[in-house]
Protein backbone atom coordinates (compact mmCIF):
# COMPACT_ATOMS: atom_id res chain seq x y z
CA UNK A 1 0.00 0.00 0.00
CA UNK A 2 0.99 3.53 -0.63
CA UNK A 3 -0.67 5.79 2.75
CA UNK A 4 0.16 9.29 4.04
CA UNK A 5 2.82 9.92 6.32
CA UNK A 6 2.54 13.82 8.38
CA UNK A 7 -1.25 14.51 7.32
CA UNK A 8 -2.69 17.82 8.39
CA UNK A 9 -6.27 17.92 10.20
CA UNK A 10 -7.17 19.94 6.91
CA UNK A 11 -6.21 16.85 4.21
CA UNK A 12 -2.42 18.51 3.23
CA UNK A 13 0.21 15.33 2.76
CA UNK A 14 4.11 15.86 3.36
CA UNK A 15 5.73 12.98 2.67
CA UNK A 16 4.65 9.02 0.91
CA UNK A 17 5.98 6.18 2.17
CA UNK A 18 5.25 2.45 0.93
CA UNK A 19 3.29 0.22 3.87
CA UNK A 20 2.10 -3.62 3.16
CA UNK A 21 -0.54 -3.16 5.70
CA UNK A 22 -3.57 -5.52 5.22
CA UNK A 23 -7.19 -4.74 6.12
CA UNK A 24 -8.97 -1.98 6.06
CA UNK A 25 -11.07 1.24 7.89
CA UNK A 26 -14.14 0.32 6.72
CA UNK A 27 -15.44 -2.54 9.42
CA UNK A 28 -17.77 -3.60 6.01
CA UNK A 29 -14.84 -5.29 4.21
CA UNK A 30 -10.72 -5.25 4.09
CA UNK A 31 -8.99 -2.71 1.78
CA UNK A 32 -5.99 -3.95 -0.17
CA UNK A 33 -4.96 -0.21 -2.03
CA UNK A 34 -4.22 2.54 -0.79
CA UNK A 35 -2.72 5.46 -3.33
CA UNK A 36 -0.81 8.74 -2.71
CA UNK A 37 -2.05 12.35 -2.55
CA UNK A 38 -0.12 15.66 -2.98
CA UNK A 39 -0.68 18.40 -1.15
CA UNK A 40 -3.91 20.32 -1.02
CA UNK A 41 -5.51 23.22 -0.37
CA UNK A 42 -7.53 24.00 2.45
CA UNK A 43 -9.84 26.68 2.13
CA UNK A 44 -13.31 26.78 3.52
CA UNK A 45 -16.52 26.77 5.30
CA UNK A 46 -19.55 24.82 5.73
CA UNK A 47 -22.94 25.30 4.79
CA UNK A 48 -25.14 22.03 5.50
CA UNK A 49 -28.63 21.00 5.02
CA UNK A 50 -30.87 21.54 8.67
CA UNK A 51 -33.09 18.07 8.62
CA UNK A 52 -30.61 15.68 10.26
CA UNK A 53 -33.76 14.31 10.82
CA UNK A 54 -35.45 14.09 7.13
CA UNK A 55 -35.49 10.85 5.45
CA UNK A 56 -31.80 9.57 4.53
CA UNK A 57 -32.58 6.51 2.33
CA UNK A 58 -34.81 7.02 -1.08
CA UNK A 59 -36.47 4.58 -3.34
CA UNK A 60 -35.17 4.91 -7.01
CA UNK A 61 -39.05 5.80 -7.52
CA UNK A 62 -40.44 9.73 -7.94
CA UNK A 63 -40.05 12.92 -9.83
CA UNK A 64 -36.89 11.69 -11.78
CA UNK A 65 -36.04 8.24 -13.17
CA UNK A 66 -32.39 8.18 -12.31
CA UNK A 67 -32.49 4.53 -13.95
CA UNK A 68 -32.81 6.06 -17.22
CA UNK A 69 -29.98 8.26 -16.76
CA UNK A 70 -27.17 6.46 -14.39
CA UNK A 71 -24.48 8.15 -13.03
CA UNK A 72 -21.17 7.10 -14.81
CA UNK A 73 -18.72 6.38 -11.51
CA UNK A 74 -15.13 5.69 -11.04
CA UNK A 75 -13.91 4.00 -7.72
CA UNK A 76 -10.59 5.15 -6.73
CA UNK A 77 -9.18 1.70 -4.60
CA UNK A 78 -9.42 -2.04 -5.09
CA UNK A 79 -10.63 -2.27 -2.13
CA UNK A 80 -12.07 -5.21 -0.59
CA UNK A 81 -15.46 -3.17 0.33
CA UNK A 82 -15.82 -1.96 -3.35
CA UNK A 83 -15.22 -5.85 -4.33
CA UNK A 84 -17.83 -7.96 -1.84
CA UNK A 85 -20.38 -4.97 -1.65
CA UNK A 86 -20.01 -1.70 -3.62
CA UNK A 87 -19.63 -3.20 -6.86
CA UNK A 88 -22.03 -5.98 -6.63
CA UNK A 89 -24.53 -3.27 -5.55
CA UNK A 90 -23.62 -0.97 -8.34
CA UNK A 91 -24.49 -3.71 -10.76
CA UNK A 92 -27.95 -3.91 -9.34
CA UNK A 93 -28.83 -0.25 -8.33
CA UNK A 94 -30.98 2.17 -10.26
CA UNK A 95 -29.44 4.71 -11.03
CA UNK A 96 -25.51 4.08 -11.51
CA UNK A 97 -23.01 2.74 -13.34
CA UNK A 98 -19.42 1.87 -12.72
CA UNK A 99 -17.32 2.70 -15.96
CA UNK A 100 -13.82 1.88 -14.54
CA UNK A 101 -11.60 0.76 -11.44
CA UNK A 102 -8.29 2.64 -9.88
CA UNK A 103 -5.85 0.75 -8.43
CA UNK A 104 -1.91 0.81 -7.42
CA UNK A 105 -1.65 -3.03 -8.38
CA UNK A 106 -2.53 -3.84 -11.91
CA UNK A 107 -2.56 -7.87 -11.43
CA UNK A 108 -5.38 -7.47 -8.98
CA UNK A 109 -6.95 -3.78 -10.45
CA UNK A 110 -7.78 -5.72 -13.72
CA UNK A 111 -9.16 -9.33 -12.06
CA UNK A 112 -11.41 -6.95 -10.24
CA UNK A 113 -12.72 -5.04 -13.10
CA UNK A 114 -13.06 -7.82 -15.10
CA UNK A 115 -14.75 -9.36 -12.79
CA UNK A 116 -17.54 -6.62 -13.10
CA UNK A 117 -16.44 -5.76 -16.98
CA UNK A 118 -15.18 -2.30 -16.04
CA UNK A 119 -12.41 -1.09 -17.16
CA UNK A 120 -9.03 -0.70 -15.34
CA UNK A 121 -7.13 2.53 -14.28
CA UNK A 122 -3.65 2.46 -13.23
CA UNK A 123 -4.00 5.68 -11.38
CA UNK A 124 -6.83 7.38 -9.23
CA UNK A 125 -5.84 10.46 -11.02
CA UNK A 126 -6.17 9.64 -14.67
CA UNK A 127 -9.55 7.68 -13.55
CA UNK A 128 -11.15 10.73 -12.13
CA UNK A 129 -10.48 12.88 -15.32
CA UNK A 130 -11.54 10.76 -17.59
CA UNK A 131 -14.45 12.17 -19.72
CA UNK A 132 -17.20 9.42 -19.37
CA UNK A 133 -17.05 10.06 -15.72
CA UNK A 134 -19.37 11.91 -13.48
CA UNK A 135 -18.71 10.85 -9.90
CA UNK A 136 -16.01 8.95 -7.50
CA UNK A 137 -16.93 6.68 -4.85
CA UNK A 138 -13.57 6.19 -2.39
CA UNK A 139 -13.15 3.34 -0.51
CA UNK A 140 -9.98 4.16 1.06
CA UNK A 141 -8.40 4.55 4.33
CA UNK A 142 -9.58 7.73 6.38
CA UNK A 143 -6.74 9.65 6.40
CA UNK A 144 -6.72 9.69 2.09
CA UNK A 145 -10.37 10.51 2.50
CA UNK A 146 -9.95 14.52 2.64
CA UNK A 147 -7.40 15.24 -0.06
CA UNK A 148 -9.14 12.91 -2.59
CA UNK A 149 -12.08 14.14 -2.10
CA UNK A 150 -11.11 17.75 -2.58
CA UNK A 151 -9.23 16.33 -6.05
CA UNK A 152 -12.21 15.00 -7.06
CA UNK A 153 -14.65 18.06 -6.34
CA UNK A 154 -12.18 20.27 -7.37
CA UNK A 155 -12.48 18.06 -10.75
CA UNK A 156 -16.07 18.86 -11.15
CA UNK A 157 -16.84 15.07 -9.93
CA UNK A 158 -19.82 14.50 -7.26
CA UNK A 159 -17.91 12.24 -4.56
CA UNK A 160 -19.31 9.51 -2.38
CA UNK A 161 -17.16 8.39 0.48
CA UNK A 162 -16.87 5.40 2.57
CA UNK A 163 -17.49 6.37 6.36
CA UNK A 164 -16.13 8.45 7.95
CA UNK A 165 -16.13 11.52 5.56
CA UNK A 166 -12.73 12.87 7.16
CA UNK A 167 -11.32 12.14 10.38
CA UNK A 168 -12.21 15.52 11.85
CA UNK A 169 -15.31 18.28 11.71
CA UNK A 170 -13.19 20.93 10.39
CA UNK A 171 -12.17 18.70 6.87
CA UNK A 172 -15.83 17.57 6.48
CA UNK A 173 -17.29 21.19 6.74
CA UNK A 174 -14.62 22.54 4.72
CA UNK A 175 -15.33 19.82 1.83
CA UNK A 176 -19.35 20.25 2.23
CA UNK A 177 -18.93 24.48 1.51
CA UNK A 178 -16.62 23.53 -2.01
CA UNK A 179 -19.36 20.92 -2.93
CA UNK A 180 -21.71 23.50 -2.40
CA UNK A 181 -19.87 26.42 -4.00
CA UNK A 182 -19.44 24.51 -7.25
CA UNK A 183 -22.93 22.32 -7.03
CA UNK A 184 -22.14 19.53 -6.43
CA UNK A 185 -22.84 16.60 -4.33
CA UNK A 186 -20.12 15.23 -1.63
CA UNK A 187 -22.05 12.22 0.53
CA UNK A 188 -20.67 9.88 3.28
CA UNK A 189 -21.41 6.36 2.46
CA UNK A 190 -22.95 5.53 6.20
CA UNK A 191 -25.33 2.91 4.37
CA UNK A 192 -27.13 1.67 7.11
CA UNK A 193 -29.36 4.78 7.96
CA UNK A 194 -30.80 3.78 3.68
CA UNK A 195 -32.37 0.66 5.18
CA UNK A 196 -36.00 0.59 5.40
CA UNK A 197 -35.95 -1.30 8.83
CA UNK A 198 -34.45 2.22 10.61
CA UNK A 199 -37.50 4.19 9.64
CA UNK A 200 -39.99 1.38 10.32
CA UNK A 201 -38.28 1.84 13.84
CA UNK A 202 -38.78 5.85 13.44
CA UNK A 203 -42.20 5.76 12.60
CA UNK A 204 -43.02 3.57 15.83
CA UNK A 205 -40.84 5.69 18.07
CA UNK A 206 -42.73 9.04 16.28
CA UNK A 207 -46.27 7.23 16.75
CA UNK A 208 -45.98 6.51 20.34
CA UNK A 209 -45.85 2.85 20.53
CA UNK A 210 -42.61 2.85 23.20
CA UNK A 211 -44.40 5.92 24.54
CA UNK A 212 -41.96 8.54 25.64
CA UNK A 213 -38.24 8.23 24.76
CA UNK A 214 -36.13 7.54 28.13
CA UNK A 215 -32.68 5.89 26.90
CA UNK A 216 -31.11 4.73 23.89
CA UNK A 217 -28.23 2.17 23.83
CA UNK A 218 -25.94 0.86 20.73
CA UNK A 219 -22.97 -1.23 20.52
CA UNK A 220 -21.03 -2.29 17.30
CA UNK A 221 -18.27 -4.70 18.67
CA UNK A 222 -15.94 -7.08 16.95
CA UNK A 223 -12.80 -9.58 18.02
CA UNK A 224 -9.24 -8.06 17.30
CA UNK A 225 -8.07 -7.98 13.75
CA UNK A 226 -4.86 -9.16 12.73
CA UNK A 227 -1.51 -7.01 13.98
CA UNK A 228 -0.96 -5.37 10.57
CA UNK A 229 -4.36 -4.29 9.76
CA UNK A 230 -4.39 -0.95 9.61
CA UNK A 231 -7.03 0.07 11.21
CA UNK A 232 -4.22 0.09 14.13
CA UNK A 233 -1.87 2.52 12.25
CA UNK A 234 -2.65 6.20 13.30
CA UNK A 235 -0.93 7.59 10.40
CA UNK A 236 -3.77 6.25 7.87
CA UNK A 237 -6.65 7.68 10.66
CA UNK A 238 -7.47 3.96 12.56
CA UNK A 239 -8.66 3.94 15.23
CA UNK A 240 -12.11 2.14 16.83
CA UNK A 241 -13.91 4.95 17.16
CA UNK A 242 -13.73 6.18 13.57
CA UNK A 243 -14.53 3.16 12.35
CA UNK A 244 -16.65 0.97 14.36
CA UNK A 245 -17.89 4.21 16.99
CA UNK A 246 -19.45 6.58 14.26
CA UNK A 247 -22.13 3.67 13.97
CA UNK A 248 -23.94 3.97 16.81
CA UNK A 249 -23.31 7.43 17.38
CA UNK A 250 -25.02 7.91 13.87
CA UNK A 251 -27.75 5.66 14.83
CA UNK A 252 -28.49 7.86 18.07
CA UNK A 253 -29.10 10.68 15.84
CA UNK A 254 -30.85 9.28 13.55
CA UNK A 255 -33.53 8.46 16.01
CA UNK A 256 -33.38 11.33 18.84
CA UNK A 257 -32.21 14.12 16.60
CA UNK A 258 -28.31 15.60 15.61
CA UNK A 259 -28.22 17.72 18.71
CA UNK A 260 -26.82 15.48 21.17
CA UNK A 261 -24.48 16.52 23.90
CA UNK A 262 -21.44 14.66 24.69
CA UNK A 263 -21.48 14.13 28.83
CA UNK A 264 -18.44 11.76 28.68
CA UNK A 265 -16.67 8.86 27.16
CA UNK A 266 -13.96 6.40 27.46
CA UNK A 267 -11.36 5.33 25.25
CA UNK A 268 -8.97 2.42 25.46
CA UNK A 269 -5.79 3.01 23.31
CA UNK A 270 -3.24 0.82 21.95
CA UNK A 271 0.00 1.29 20.86
CA UNK A 272 -1.16 3.88 18.08
CA UNK A 273 -5.17 4.02 17.93
CA UNK A 274 -7.86 3.56 20.81
CA UNK A 275 -9.13 0.03 20.20
CA UNK A 276 -12.17 0.53 22.16
CA UNK A 277 -14.45 2.73 23.95
CA UNK A 278 -18.27 4.24 25.33
CA UNK A 279 -19.70 7.58 25.16
CA UNK A 280 -22.53 9.15 27.27
CA UNK A 281 -24.24 11.38 25.32
CA UNK A 282 -28.23 13.60 25.67
CA UNK A 283 -30.37 14.69 23.73
CA UNK A 284 -31.96 18.02 24.76
CA UNK A 285 -35.26 16.06 25.85
CA UNK A 286 -32.88 14.40 28.44
CA UNK A 287 -32.86 11.26 26.45
CA UNK A 288 -29.95 9.03 27.34
CA UNK A 289 -27.59 7.69 25.12
CA UNK A 290 -25.40 5.41 25.92
CA UNK A 291 -23.01 4.40 22.56
CA UNK A 292 -20.38 1.05 22.86
CA UNK A 293 -17.27 0.43 20.19
CA UNK A 294 -14.42 -1.42 19.57
CA UNK A 295 -12.31 -3.98 17.77
CA UNK A 296 -11.33 -5.49 21.01
CA UNK A 297 -14.28 -7.46 22.38
CA UNK A 298 -17.00 -10.02 20.87
CA UNK A 299 -19.00 -9.17 17.76
CA UNK A 300 -22.23 -6.88 18.57
CA UNK A 301 -24.18 -4.73 16.41
CA UNK A 302 -27.22 -3.48 17.51
CA UNK A 303 -29.85 -1.24 19.30
CA UNK A 304 -32.43 -0.44 21.90
CA UNK A 305 -34.22 2.32 22.35
CA UNK A 306 -36.72 2.30 25.93
CA UNK A 307 -39.80 3.97 26.40
CA UNK A 308 -42.08 5.01 29.39
CA UNK A 309 -44.27 2.31 27.50
CA UNK A 310 -41.72 -0.11 26.78
CA UNK A 311 -38.50 -1.20 25.11
CA UNK A 312 -37.28 -2.27 21.46
CA UNK A 313 -34.16 -4.21 20.43
CA UNK A 314 -33.00 -4.54 17.12
CA UNK A 315 -30.21 -6.69 16.35
CA UNK A 316 -28.25 -6.76 13.21
CA UNK A 317 -28.89 -3.09 12.95
CA UNK A 318 -25.60 -2.20 11.13
CA UNK A 319 -24.99 -5.16 9.04
CA UNK A 320 -27.76 -6.71 7.52
CA UNK A 321 -27.33 -8.69 4.78
CA UNK A 322 -30.00 -7.67 2.10
CA UNK A 323 -31.81 -11.18 2.39
CA UNK A 324 -32.32 -10.58 5.68
CA UNK A 325 -35.76 -9.94 7.16
CA UNK A 326 -34.93 -7.94 10.37
CA UNK A 327 -36.94 -8.60 13.22
CA UNK A 328 -37.19 -6.05 16.21
CA UNK A 329 -38.06 -7.41 19.84
CA UNK A 330 -40.24 -5.16 21.88
CA UNK A 331 -40.88 -5.72 25.33
CA UNK A 332 -43.82 -4.36 27.29
CA UNK A 333 -43.83 -2.92 30.62
CA UNK A 334 -45.21 -6.00 32.33
CA UNK A 335 -41.68 -8.38 30.42
CA UNK A 336 -43.60 -9.80 27.81
CA UNK A 337 -41.81 -9.74 24.36
CA UNK A 338 -42.97 -10.39 20.64
CA UNK A 339 -41.24 -9.98 17.47
CA UNK A 340 -42.14 -7.54 14.91
CA UNK A 341 -40.92 -8.75 11.51
CA UNK A 342 -39.61 -6.09 9.45
CA UNK A 343 -38.90 -5.57 5.98
CA UNK A 344 -35.74 -6.89 3.79
CA UNK A 345 -34.08 -4.20 1.56
CA UNK A 346 -30.31 -3.78 0.20
CA UNK A 347 -28.69 -0.66 1.98
CA UNK A 348 -25.99 -0.55 -0.68
CA UNK A 349 -28.59 -0.23 -3.38
CA UNK A 350 -30.50 2.11 -1.10
CA UNK A 351 -27.46 4.35 -0.60
CA UNK A 352 -26.49 4.14 -4.28
CA UNK A 353 -29.88 4.89 -5.37
CA UNK A 354 -30.00 7.93 -3.02
CA UNK A 355 -26.86 9.32 -4.15
CA UNK A 356 -28.11 9.08 -8.02
CA UNK A 357 -31.27 11.20 -6.89
CA UNK A 358 -28.88 14.10 -4.81
CA UNK A 359 -26.73 14.10 -8.78
CA UNK A 360 -29.75 14.17 -10.96
CA UNK A 361 -31.89 16.56 -8.87
CA UNK A 362 -30.43 17.95 -6.13
CA UNK A 363 -32.19 16.76 -3.09
CA UNK A 364 -30.01 16.43 -0.07
CA UNK A 365 -32.53 14.99 2.22
CA UNK A 366 -30.18 16.43 5.29
CA UNK A 367 -27.29 13.92 4.98
CA UNK A 368 -24.67 16.86 4.70
CA UNK A 369 -26.45 18.09 7.79
CA UNK A 370 -26.44 14.38 9.41
CA UNK A 371 -22.13 13.94 8.65
CA UNK A 372 -21.04 17.20 10.21
CA UNK A 373 -23.34 16.76 13.64
CA UNK A 374 -21.21 12.98 13.56
CA UNK A 375 -18.47 13.99 12.72
CA UNK A 376 -18.38 17.06 16.03
CA UNK A 377 -19.70 14.44 18.71
CA UNK A 378 -16.48 12.51 17.23
CA UNK A 379 -14.04 15.20 17.83
CA UNK A 380 -15.60 16.27 21.06
CA UNK A 381 -15.26 12.50 22.04
CA UNK A 382 -11.34 12.62 21.71
CA UNK A 383 -11.16 16.00 23.06
CA UNK A 384 -13.34 14.91 26.45
CA UNK A 385 -12.64 11.19 26.45
CA UNK A 386 -10.70 9.97 29.44
CA UNK A 387 -8.24 7.23 28.18
CA UNK A 388 -7.07 4.21 29.58
CA UNK A 389 -4.45 1.20 28.64
CA UNK A 390 -5.97 -1.12 26.61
Amino acid sequence: MRAMDGMSATGGVNAVTDVNAAGSLSTAGGMSDVNAAEGLSTAGGMSAMSDVNAVEGLSAAGGVNVASRPVRMAVLGAADIARRRMLPAMTRAAGVEPVVVAGRRPAETGRLAAEFGVEAAGDYETALLRDDVEAVYLPLPNALHAPWAERALRAGRHVLVEKPLTTCAADTARLQRLADERGLVLMEAMMFVHHAQHEEVRRLLDGGALGTPLAFTAAFTVPPRDPGDIRYRADLGGGALLDTGVYPLRAAQHLLGGDLEVLGAVLRCGDEVDVGGAALLVSPRGVTAQVEFGFDRPYRCSYEIRGSRGGLLLDRAFTPPADLTPVARRTGLDGRTDDLPLRADDQFAALLRSFARAVRTGERHGDAAASLAQARLVDRIRETARRVPA
